[in-house]
């Protein structure tokens, strides 16, 4: 019998209302159609102290899936996906 390793973010987790924010605060959101959000959040991990950026995709309050991200690859990151976009006529 197969077995599926289950993760922390493998976990649906109901998300609270943040009415308001903007990216200045730590947290943005990106309307995707179909009623999905992409949100981009600062959190901290109390288990490793260290804070990271949180992508997730959400829906009805619910994250359905989730990627941490070191603080120091978010540059980066998003100066690959201006050139994939860019090379890729996006």
């Amino acid at each position: 019998m197969a077995t599926r390793k289950v993760t922390e973010e493998s976990i649906e987790e109901p998300v609270e209302e943040r009415a308001g924010e903007h990216s200045g605060d730590g947290y943005t959101e990106i309307k995707m159609g179909g009623g999905w959000y992409m949100t981009i959040s600062l959190a901290h991990s109390d288990r490793f102290e260290k804070e990271y950026v949180e992508l997730a995709k959400e829906r009805g309050g619910v994250k359905k899936s989730r990627f941490n991200l070191n603080p120091s690859h978010v540059r980066m990151l998003a100066e690959a996906l201006i050139k994939f976009a860019d090379d890729n006529k996006l």
